[in-house]
């Protein structure tokens, strides 16, 4: 192998652009092992080239132990998450524990007959701690410390998740009796709980068995906007299509209805008495005809006659009333 001396050569171009040529004697010379002459003729560097490639190396490896401690420290900072304040969490468990653990204050009845027929009776319990405005509301017409109460007050829809109660009327008797007693049958203290418990209180409200008064709404119609002349201009006018409730009305849900959530303020629980409430949902009731196009259209154009037959819908064909209410000791 080392008796070429081309081989030698091509070899050495290889690894060094111009290397000089070695005489056929002291190539003889060389050991067996071709790893010395390599080294050789690729390190023939100055001592100050080495000084300073050295320290330079050196440099690179001391950085590299400084550095890599300080990069670990961030990268753990950035994967542990950020460190809350025990304040907040403790308010957060406190507002998960009001909206999971709803102590029951008091209960109510309602004793219900179905065209004249008793039926049996329904016992609430009611939320005086977690909805102390809807609570008191609740309470107040159960036992007519209003002035007015839901007896002889009857069930005016019947849907498939749920019974509606008419509650009492903001005109008329009930409204000069509510005058008399002081009481007022506004819902805006209700409305601003129920906002209150839907940001605070994530998921379905409205479960199985759930008793709630409706505060608002959700299929009223936008006000009706129309031009109407006064002291000889003409002014834009908005008229209101049909009511607000007044806060009285409530429900009594078979199941889980989440789309009464935004309108229903929920107020207690079925205690006892849930096979009345199916035997009201078993009632005929007046079929809703909304696929109708004259009915699409009319609500559409937001004429009065449909709102009026809209309110027919799902109406029960029997009489179903409370005719005994109040509270248990």
């Amino acid at each position: 192998m080392w008796q070429n001396p081309q081989k030698i050569q091509s070899l050495a171009q290889i690894l060094q652009p111009s290397p000089p040529l070695l005489p056929r004697s002291q190539i003889q010379n060389i050991p067996t092992s071709p790893s010395p002459p390599i080294l050789k003729h690729n390190c023939k560097l100055s001592r100050r080239d080495l000084a300073i490639r050295s320290g330079s190396s050196l440099l690179l490896l001391s950085g590299t132990q400084i550095v890599e401690p300080s990069q670990l420290s961030k990268a753990r900072a950035e994967d542990e998450p950020p460190n809350t304040n025990k304040g907040d969490q403790e308010e957060e468990n406190s507002i998960t524990n009001n909206c999971t653990d709803k102590t029951l204050t008091k209960r109510a009845f309602l004793d219900i007959s179905i065209n004249g027929e008793p039926v049996g009776r329904i016992i609430i319990g009611l939320y005086g701690v977690h909805v102390p405005g809807g609570t008191a509301r609740f309470s107040g017409l159960v036992t007519g410390v209003a002035g007015t109460s839901y007896r002889r007050k009857d069930f005016v829809k019947i849907m498939p998740n749920y019974v509606q109660h008419g509650g009492v009327r903001s005109f008329g008797v009930d409204a000069e009796l509510a005058k008399k007693t002081g009481s007022s049958l506004a819902v805006d203290n209700l409305i601003a709980e129920l906002e209150m418990v839907n940001e605070k209180c994530p998921g379905t409200k409205n479960l199985a068995g759930s008793v709630g008064i409706i505060v608002r709404d959700p299929f009223k119609p936008p006000p009706k906007i129309k031009v109407v002349a006064r002291q000889g201009k003409l002014e834009i006018d908005e008229e209101e299509v049909g009511m607000d409730p007044n806060g009285t009305e409530f429900v009594i849900t078979t199941k889980d209805s989440p789309e009464l959530d935004a309108s229903t303020l929920v107020v207690g629980t079925v205690l006892g008495g849930m096979e009345v409430v199916e035997r009201i949902c078993n009632v005929k009731t007046v079929q809703e005809n909304t696929s109708s196009p004259y009915f699409r259209v009319a609500k559409l154009i937001g004429d009065k006659r449909a709102v009026v037959a809209e309110r027919g819908f799902n109406r029960p064909y029997s009489k179903v009333v409370v005719t005994n209410c109040g509270l248990l000791e």
